[in-house]
C-alpha cells in the first residue's frame, strides 16, 4: 500500500489502484461489467475467497467465473446447492433439524434429521423449491459470531445437531455463519454472493441412511443427494452418462453374459462361470506373455502366512484392520492382503549379486482384504482377488531406468485396450506411514526424477502413498469420461531394510536393494469389471468368452453347421453350435443379447455352397462370403495383440 492505496494485482500482471479497501466484487464491476456479471469468487494469493471479501492491502487477485475449469469451481457451485437445498428442505417441513451438507465428486449431499421419511414426490417439491430460492436472488454474506453464542442461536432454533457441531469447536475461534434470506448455516466458506449465481444445472438424485458423524451407534439420518454443474449442458451431459453407465453397468452385464455371479455366502468374493473364467484366462494369458517378454521371472507363494512376517514387514500395525486371521496350533496366521513380504523371502534366499539386478519378480497373487459391506460394488469392489503383482528389486541408480521401462510397458498394454487417454497422480506420504523423513525424503526425489526421466507428466495427489514408500497412480480415462485407476508404481526404501533384503555389490560388500512395487491392471477382478463397462460388454473378438456361435436356420444345415464348427475350431477359434429348433430371429436376439461378436448363419444355400451368412453384433445386415475367407478374417481379428 503506497499513499494510502491499495493496489491490486491480476493474473495479467496489471495493477490497479484503489484509494480505500476494496470489495472483490467493486473490484470485477471496476474491470468491466461483462466481468461483474460473470463473477463467482476471488483467488487471493491463490486461496478462494468469497467476491464481497474486503480488500484492505496490496495482493495479488484472480476473478473466479464459471468459465474457469477444473474442481475448485465445481467445489464452490456444490457448496452452494447444498446450502440452497437445506433451505428449501427447512421452508417446507420446518420440523427437520439440518446436520453437515458437503460437496462430493460429482455433487452434493446434506444430512437431515426428520421423524418422518422424505419420499421422491418430497424430492422433487424440494427440488422446486430450490429453483424458487435461485430466483429470488438472496444476498449470501458471512458473518463472524462468538461460539457460546452461535450455540445458544442454533439452541433456540432446535438444531441440536448443528449446535453439538459448533460446541465441539474452541472457544476462542470465531465462527463463520452465512446467511441467505431466513436461513442461517455454519460454514467456512467460501460461498457465491447469491443464490442467483448457483443458476438452475442442479438435480436431486437419490434418497439415503446415515449415520450421525458416521458412527452406527448414533442415530440414523436421511440423506439426500444431488448433483450440481456450471450449465444445464454439463448437467445434460452428465445424466446422459448416468444413463449410459447404468446400461453398461458390469453386473448387469455379468449376468446377461453369464460371466459371474456373488452371493451372500461368500460376500465380497466372486464365483466366476466358464465364460467368465474364459475372459480371466485369456487375459492372464495376455499379461503372462508381455511380462515374460519384459523380462519377468514369475513366482507363487503362499496365502496363509505367520503373523511375524506381518509385524516384521509393519503391516500388522499399520494395515491389522484390513486383513483375515485364523489360529492354529497357537499360532496366528493371516490371509495375504499383498504379496510384497513373500517376495522378499524369495529374494533373501541364496546369495544375490549386484550382477542380478534388476531382478522382476512377477506374481498372479491372490489376496484378501476386509472391505466394509458398504464399500463392496460387484468385481470392482471385492474382498477377495488376484493382483497381476509385480516388484522389482534393484540399485538405486536403477530406479529411473525401471521405471523409464515400466511406463512404456504399461502404456503398450494399456493401449491394447484402447485406453489412449492416462493420467499420472504422484501421491506421496501418508500420515501413517513407516520409515523417517529421511528415508522419505530419498523415495519421493527418487520417484519424482525417475517419472521426469520418463517423460510423464504429473498431477500432486497429497497424502495417499502406501505406508511404505510415495507411488504414482495411473488412470485410465473409459469410453463414457470415467476415469479408472488402475496401475500403480512404488519405490520402496523400508521394507527391504525391515526385512533385511541384501545384495553383495561390486565393492563385495552387503547392500540393500530398493524394491519397486508395480501393477498394471491393479487386479484382475477390477479390470475385467472395468473392460466389461468400457466395451459395453462387446469385447475385442480376441478376447470375448465366445468368439463365434454357428447358427441354423432350419435342421437340412445341421451336418453343415457341424462341419463350420469343426473348422472354426480347428483354426482356434472358441466356437458353439446352435441347432436348436428355434427361428433365426429368435437365436440372433439371444446371441446378441450375450454379446457374442459373430454369428455364422448356416442354410440349406450355404450348405450347398460352401459359404456362411456373417452377421456381426450391432450391424443389421449380414454378408455372405465363402467359408475359408470368413474364417481367414475371423482368426486374423482374433489374433492376440503382441502375438
Amino acid at each position: 500500500m503506497e499513499n494510502g492505496n491499495v493496489n491490486i494485482t491480476l493474473p495479467d500482471g496489471s495493477v490497479r489502484s484503489f484509494e480505500n479497501p476494496v470489495s472483490g466484487a467493486e473490484l470485477a464491476a471496476d474491470i468491466g461489467p461483462g466481468l461483474a456479471k460473470a463473477a463467482l469468487a476471488l483467488r487471493i494469493d491463490g486461496e478462494m475467497r468469497d467476491l464481497k471479501t474486503v480488500l484492505t492491502t496490496d495482493t495479488t487477485v484472480e476473478i473466479v467465473t464459471t468459465k474457469e475449469e477444473g474442481d475448485e469451481v465445481l467445489e464452490l457451485i456444490r457448496h452452494d446447492a447444498a446450502h440452497v437445498l437445506a433451505e428449501a428442505v427447512k421452508e417446507l417441513y420446518p420440523e427437520t433439524q439440518v446436520t453437515i451438507g458437503p460437496a462430493i465428486e460429482d455433487g452434493f449431499y446434506y444430512d437431515f434429521a426428520r421423524e418422518k421419511p422424505f419420499t421422491p414426490e418430497d424430492l422433487e417439491k424440494i427440488e422446486k423449491r430450490m429453483h424458487d430460492i435461485v430466483d429470488r436472488d438472496e444476498s449470501i454474506d458471512r458473518e463472524e459470531w462468538d461460539r457460546d453464542d452461535a450455540v445458544k442461536f442454533f439452541r433456540d432454533q432446535g438444531e441440536e445437531y448443528k449446535a453439538e457441531i459448533i460446541a465441539s469447536i474452541p472457544a476462542d475461534q470465531p465462527i463463520g455463519i452465512y446467511k441467505q434470506g431466513d436461513f442461517q448455516d455454519l460454514c467456512r466458506g467460501p460461498h457465491l454472493p447469491s443464490t442467483k449465481k448457483l443458476g438452475h444445472a442442479f438435480k436431486l438424485m437419490k434418497l439415503a441412511g446415515a449415520y450421525w458423524r458416521g458412527d452406527s451407534n448414533n442415530e440414523m439420518l436421511q440423506r439426500v443427494y444431488g448433483t450440481a454443474w456450471r450449465t444445464e449442458k454439463e448437467l445434460k451431459a452428465y445424466l446422459n452418462r448416468l444413463e449410459e453407465a447404468e446400461r453398461r453397468d458390469h453386473r448387469k452385464l455379468g449376468r446377461e453374459m453369464d460371466l459371474f455371479h456373488m452371493q451372500e455366502e461368500a460376500v465380497g468374493m466372486v464365483f466366476w462361470h466358464p465364460q467368465g473364467w474364459t475372459v480371466y484366462r485369456t487375459l492372464e494369458s495376455y499379461i503372462r506373455n508381455k511380462l515374460e517378454k519384459a523380462g519377468y521371472e514369475e513366482v507363487k507363494t503362499p496365502q496363509l502366512v505367520d503373523r511375524k512376517l506381518w509385524e516384521a514387514s509393519g503391516h500388522w500395525d499399520k494395515f491389522r484392520e484390513n486383513m483375515y486371521t485364523t489360529e492354529s496350533e497357537e499360532r496366528t496366521f493371516a490371509l495375504k492382503p499383498m504379496n510384497c513380504p513373500c517376495h522378499v523371502q524369495i529374494f533373501n534366499q541364496g546369495i544375490t549379486s549386484y550382477r542380478d539386478l534388476p531382478l522382476r519378480m512377477a506374481e498372479f497373487g491372490s489376496c484378501h482384504r476386509y472391505e466394509p459391506s458398504g464399500a463392496l460394488h460387484g468385481i470392482m469392489r471385492v474382498r477377495g482377488f488376484t493382483q497381476d503383482d509385480a516388484h522389482i528389486f534393484c540399485t538405486e541408480d536403477q530406479i529411473a531406468s525401471e521405471t523409464e521401462i515400466f511406463c512404456d510397458l504399461l502404456m503398450d498394454i494399456y493401449k491394447d485396450f484402447g485406453f489412449t487417454k492416462v493420467r499420472v497422480k504422484f501421491s506421496d506420504r501418508p500420515d501413517v506411514r513407516a520409515g523417517d523423513d529421511a528415508t522419505w525424503n530419498k523415495s519421493e526425489g527418487a520417484l519424482k526424477e525417475a517419472v521426469e526421466a520418463a517423460g510423464l507428466e504429473y498431477t500432486m495427489n497429497p497424502g495417499e502413498g502406501a505406508f511404505y514408500g510415495p507411488k504414482l497412480e495411473f488412470v485410465l480415462t473409459d469410453a463414457i469420461g470415467r476415469d479408472w485407476q488402475c496401475g500403480t508404481l512404488q519405490v520402496d526404501f523400508v521394507l527391504p531394510e525391515r526385512l533385511n533384503a541384501n545384495y553383495i555389490g561390486e565393492d563385495g560388500a552387503k547392500h540393500r536393494p530398493v524394491m519397486l512395487h508395480r501393477a498394471i491392471f491393479g487386479s484382475m477382478e477390477r479390470f475385467i469389471g472395468i473392460l466389461i463397462e468400457e466395451y459395453a460388454g462387446r469385447f475385442p473378438l480376441w478376447l470375448s468368452p465366445t468368439q463365434v456361435v454357428v447358427a441354423t436356420i432350419t435342421g437340412d444345415a445341421d451336418q453343415y453347421a457341424r462341419k463350420v464348427l469343426d473348422a472354426c475350431e480347428a483354426r482356434g477359434l472358441r466356437a458353439k453350435l446352435d441347432i436348436r429348433n428355434e427361428k433365426i430371429n429368435l437365436k440372433v436376439r439371444e446371441h446378441s443379447l450375450a454379446k457374442v461378436p459373430a454369428l455364422l448363419v448356416a442354410g440349406a444355400r450355404e450348405a450347398e455352397e460352401s459359404t456362411i451368412s456373417v452377421r456381426r453384433l450391432g450391424e443389421k445386415h449380414q454378408k455372405v462370403m465363402g467359408l475359408e475367407e470368413a474364417l481367414d478374417a475371423l482368426v486374423e481379428e482374433a489374433r492376440v495383440p503382441g502375438t
